[in-house]
């Protein structure tokens, strides 16, 4: 399997729950599922944050001007609904569905009509960040479907494609600090020849010489691998016991 990593970064005042979600920084929308078909689109997403955040969010996705994934800046005439699953203090569960029509295509649809069945989606927004993760058959080109994403949008949003590659750095999206065990070995490489050492030790093509892989990979394994670490400190320490106060 290959996998397609790719950004959109949406401008302010152009997109509603990427401005709520900017403004509200500790607020992450991550997919728990999305499935697609030629006409349709549904997915689940769980969305974390504060009280006041998910409120907005709640109140923008009801709004008759949204439209989950449509790539289109108008009214394109869609057939859609989004529910609320469940709902605690702190996290929001949604569930959304809407019919393509000639005027309004999403990722997926694009990704279907492209690569065919048996696709994987993951996606992460945070801020006006929205990232996409496709998983799909190891003879799969992306160069076409690149240039259809870049026909859709318009001045309004940038996309930024990271990285193509296999699939075996897929990270499971669950909210636990699990490496894959090539992101474990690159990272525990990365300590051993002081990579993480001040001044650094070795540089990345180096250590990616040692490790008998290209460096654009090394360095999206120790990428993917910091901020799963990161993720997992910031969520497991509160940051109001252990910052310094101003007169430490």
């Amino acid at each position: 399997m290959r996998e397609l990593v790719f950004d959109l970064e949406y401008s302010p005042d152009n997109n509603a729950v990427a401005d709520i979600l900017t403004a509200n920084p500790e607020t992450k929308i991550r997919s728990l599922s999305c499935h697609v078909t030629p006409d349709n689109l549904w997915r689940v997403d769980h969305v974390t944050g504060g009280q006041s955040a998910l409120d907005e969010l709640t109140d923008t996705v009801a709004d008759a001007e949204y439209y989950t994934d449509c790539l289109a800046r108008r009214d394109c005439e869609a057939d859609w609904e989004t529910q609320v699953l469940d709902r605690t203090d702190d996290a929001l569960v949604l569930y959304s569905y809407w019919s393509r029509t000639p005027s309004c295509t999403s990722i997926p649809h694009l990704a279907l009509d492209h690569f065919g069945d048996g696709l994987i989606f993951q996606t992460t927004w945070v801020g006006h960040r929205y990232e996409w993760r496709i998983i799909a058959p190891d003879n799969t080109t992306y160069h076409a479907f690149r240039s259809a994403i870049e026909a859709e949008i318009d001045d309004t949003t940038g996309v930024s494609f990271v990285r193509v590659g296999d699939a075996d750095d897929a990270t499971p999206d669950d909210g636990e600090a699990s490496l894959t065990p090539q992101q474990d070995a690159a990272v525990r490489a990365a300590i051993e020849h002081g990579y993480y050492q001040t001044p650094r030790g070795i540089e990345t093509y180096e250590l990616a010489e040692k490790l008998g892989i290209p460096g654009s990979t090394l360095s999206y394994r120790l990428r993917r691998a910091e901020a799963q670490l990161a993720d997992a400190y910031a969520t497991d320490h509160s940051s109001s016991t252990h910052l310094s106060s101003p007169d430490a």
